[in-house]
């Protein structure tokens, strides 16, 4: 297997390119503007983002999100295992990285009230994930 196929596998894990049936343009928990760092071309990129379903979607503006509109990359809260404050990594006071899998995500809001928002919703589903895994293991 080549190394640019196996790169381009594990950059995928926590990632669901599908969006799971999830309605992501209907009553999102959070949603809002972020800059990411790019999965190839590490530049920061403003884009649009979409809370729901414990998913993380991301679109280039707010005008894509529709029924129609294919996603520009989701992220499945299921597979992660933190949300916390990324500023030791950027420098950058209102950041914050999710960690899926052995792979970070980081992640730039406009003000620390923002992330602080953010950080709150994604813990919650993440835990709330954890907590469903925990019971479906019980049983």
């Amino acid at each position: 297997m080549a190394f640019g196929t196996i790169w381009a596998s594990l950059s995928q894990v926590g990632k669901d390119p599908d969006t799971g049936g999830v309605e992501f343009w209907r009553d999102p928990i959070r949603s809002g503007w972020l800059m990411k760092r790019g999965d190839v071309i590490r530049t920061w990129r403003r884009r649009w983002f979409v809370l729901k379903d414990g998913k993380l979607f991301w679109f280039l503006d707010p005008s894509h999100v529709t029924p129609n509109s294919k996603t520009r990359g989701v992220i499945d809260l299921r597979y992660c295992l933190s949300s916390t404050s990324a500023v030791d990594r950027t420098g950058q006071e209102a950041s914050f990285e999710i960690t899926c899998m052995g792979e970070a995500h980081c992640f730039i809001a406009d003000t620390v009230s923002e992330k602080d928002a953010w950080l709150s919703s994604i813990g919650a589903c993440i835990a709330r994930a954890s907590r469903a895994t925990s019971d479906a293991d019980y049983f």
